[in-house]
């Protein structure tokens, strides 16, 4: 059998007038998957600093799923499954995030949203090598649906909905708030705090 030759990368070679085995990419080169062709779609940002706020892709029960198994796989240890950010390791002493339900952040585009998972903002770092691109926009549409679900309004429920719903006030009402594995939740930057055990002797004194 004929050995032929052959180069290992990044060894040298005197084949070329550089020395180098391993050639520079040719310009323009562009790694499968990366064209990204749409700067909206993998960025959130219609301009310098400005958040965009269409979403990129179609609103489907689907895409909303999605972004509701993400979110509840990275987001409700801090912001919790309810979006309040009073996850389980803020109740554990972590930074407390804002509430998803805040006038601000129901009014900011959904890009932000986007942006924000991307690049990280405060003391929350970026998920982008975490969450791909479409996922992304798949969180940020199920945020839109929890701060939706937190004030809706009668009148936005579809008409065969509406009298079951006047009939049962308590539908209107939120549940109460999940514990997770039997863990009562506490205010944030408080778990973790006990109080020491103290014992009282009897009256009278202990009994020989």
């Amino acid at each position: 059998m004929h050995d032929q030759p052959r180069l290992k990368p990044l060894r040298r070679s005197d084949f070329f007038a550089d020395g180098r085995a391993s050639r520079p990419l040719v310009p323009g080169t562009v790694a499968r998957g990366q064209l990204r062709e749409d700067p909206y779609f993998y960025s959130g940002m219609v301009g310098k600093g400005q958040p965009g706020n269409t979403l990129p892709l179609p609103v489907t029960e689907k895409l909303l799923q999605r972004g509701r198994q993400r979110f509840e796989v990275y987001c409700t240890p801090c912001h919790s499954r309810v979006g309040d950010g009073n996850g389980m390791i803020v109740q554990r002493g972590y930074r407390h995030p804002p509430s998803f339900h805040t006038d601000e952040l129901r009014s900011a585009p959904i890009g932000h949203f986007f942006d924000v998972i991307t690049n990280g903002f405060g003391a929350m770092p970026d998920y982008a090598q975490q969450v791909a691109p479409e996922d992304r926009w798949a969180i940020a549409a199920y945020i839109r649906v929890l701060q939706f679900s937190q004030h809706a309004a009668l009148a936005d429920f579809p008409a065969e909905a509406r009298a079951g719903l006047a009939q049962n006030a308590n539908a209107l009402r939120p549940p109460p708030p999940e514990t997770t594995m039997g863990e009562r939740p506490s205010a944030p930057g408080t778990a973790g705090d006990q109080q020491p055990h103290t014992r009282t002797q009897p009256r009278g004194g202990a009994k020989q």
